[in-house]
């Protein structure tokens, strides 16, 4: 899926909190969003996916405007998404939290979603019987994202998936994303800045709202980031 975000504003209440943002995704890429708590990073996931609404500026899925759709039309046309904080379902088994992905999936494709998520994260295989609220927080991520690929998305959205997570998680999450790179579109927010250099193809940094600047990754070293990042 070709994503592409045209002077994208965004108002709570009075206050701005993104102004005039604007990137390209283009299919089969990956770009990493960077920035400080309270940047404007989150907001910006949740306009992509219908969950605020955008003051100004264009949302595109391929050639599709989007601004109008709500976010499970937005599902439909093919956007899975990985929320900050996991959001899982605690009292649900994990076969049970990857099961509610798959509404709208054909019945015929069930059973190779199924042997996908567990081939990428073999844990919720072995613990499919167990409550999701039982997992460790590196188990849970990995539920949130395989619950997230039920859906067999063109376009995959992850909100700050190394949060709290420990470093072996991390790099099997870091393996994961690598592998899916080409087969779909990842939009990710991230603070780490290794990880997210190492997955992502592009950049973009935001501080305050606004775009502090974006590029490919692999010219972007950590120094000129954190400056980035202070402007």
């Amino acid at each position: 899926m070709h994503l592409e975000v045209d002077h994208l504003s965004h108002h709570y209440g009075s206050a701005l909190s993104l102004q005039d943002v604007s990137f390209t995704l283009p299919s089969g890429g990956c770009v990493a969003v960077m920035g400080t708590n309270g940047a404007g990073k989150t907001t910006l996931l949740k306009c992509v996916m219908g969950l605020e609404p955008a003051s100004t500026g264009t949302i595109r899925l391929d050639d599709e405007v989007a601004n109008t759709l709500k976010p499970f039309e937005r599902v439909r046309r093919g956007i899975g998404y990985v929320p900050q904080g996991r959001e899982i379902f605690p009292d649900l088994s994990v076969l049970e939290n990857l099961e509610i992905a798959t509404d709208f999936v054909p019945a015929a494709e069930h059973k190779a979603l199924f042997e996908r998520v567990y081939g990428l994260f073999p844990v919720l295989w072995e613990m499919r019987r167990r409550r999701g609220g039982d997992l460790s927080g590196g188990q849970q991520q990995q539920l949130a994202i395989g619950r997230a690929l039920m859906g067999n998305p063109r376009l995959l959205i992850l909100d700050e998936p190394t949060e709290g997570i420990q470093p072996n998680v991390i790099q099997s999450i870091e393996d994961v994303i690598t592998q899916l790179k080409g087969e779909m579109s990842i939009l990710l927010v991230e603070q780490y800045f290794d990880f997210a250099k190492s997955v992502g193809d592009e950049y973009l940094v935001i501080a305050r709202g606004s775009v502090m600047g974006q590029g490919r990754t692999a010219d972007l070293e950590a120094e000129a980031a954190r400056e980035m990042f202070s402007m």
